[in-house]
């Protein structure tokens, strides 16, 4: 019989809970870590959307990447994500910061999806830098990037120089960007502002901004190939969402 804590006590030693930023709130959020556990529903964000599916197909535990709370709650309304899933009975576990640093977490694995080759990892585990197996111009990668992230309404800069050594950072790593210089061609994260962009365009660093949700979330649903070879008595289901926030 596998439990919330099984499947607690396995992210943890893939991506310990006591290395997340002090300002997150990973772990578990909502539930009974004694819950004997038969399906466990994988979801980038713990939406009402996706507390509707998982009450639906009777999950007994949502695990997600962004935290369901992430500061304190006031008050928990009837229809609100946090409500549903407590009514029904769903478990919650978030793996954020813990698990973009992990060794196989967010940002391997989106270096993995991309391709790069002799990936190294910045001392922190935010930021994976690598080699494409070919020298790309700026439009011919940003178009490789949309295709294989499946990233609708990308923005990147322009340079005329070719792109070879990439520096990744899933989701909101803008704070990390200065670090890259000097690293690689072409910086690739979630959320970059406009004057982020201009700014490390004027330095002379290319960058693309690839949307949060696409440069995370296939690279968190990657987690149900392992939880599946871990837990073999427990059914693992990818929530059924796209990005709701789209550029045209």
């Amino acid at each position: 019989m596998t439990t919330v804590k099984n499947i607690y006590d396995y992210i943890n030693t893939i991506a310990p809970f006591d290395t997340q930023e002090e300002w997150d709130n990973s772990g578990l959020i909502i539930g009974d870590l004694n819950k004997e556990v038969k399906t466990v529903v994988l979801s980038l964000d713990g939406t009402k959307e996706t507390a509707k599916f998982a009450s639906g197909i009777n999950a007994d535990l949502l695990l997600t990447h962004h935290p369901l709370v992430f500061k304190g709650v006031k008050q928990i309304l009837k229809g609100s994500a946090v409500y549903e899933l407590i009514k029904n009975d769903v478990c919650v576990i978030s793996a954020h910061t813990c698990y973009d640093k992990a060794q196989g977490g967010i940002n391997d694995t989106l270096a993995s999806l991309l391709g790069l080759e002799n990936t190294v990892s910045s001392q922190d585990g935010f930021l994976v830098t690598g080699d494409l197996k070919q020298e790309m111009s700026i439009d011919d990668f940003a178009q490789y990037v949309e295709d294989t992230l499946g990233t609708k309404g990308l923005r990147y800069t322009d340079t005329e120089k070719l792109i070879k050594r990439v520096c990744v950072g899933g989701g909101a790593c803008s704070e990390f960007m200065w670090d890259v210089m000097g690293k690689a061609d072409c910086f690739l994260t979630g959320d970059l502002k406009y004057h982020e962009m201009l700014d490390l365009s004027e330095a002379g660093l290319a960058c693309i901004s690839a949307g949060h949700f696409e440069t995370e979330n296939m690279p968190f649903l990657k987690l149900k190939e392992r939880l599946e070879k871990e837990f073999a008595d427990v059914s693992f289901v990818a929530a059924p969402v796209e990005n709701v926030v789209m550029d045209i």
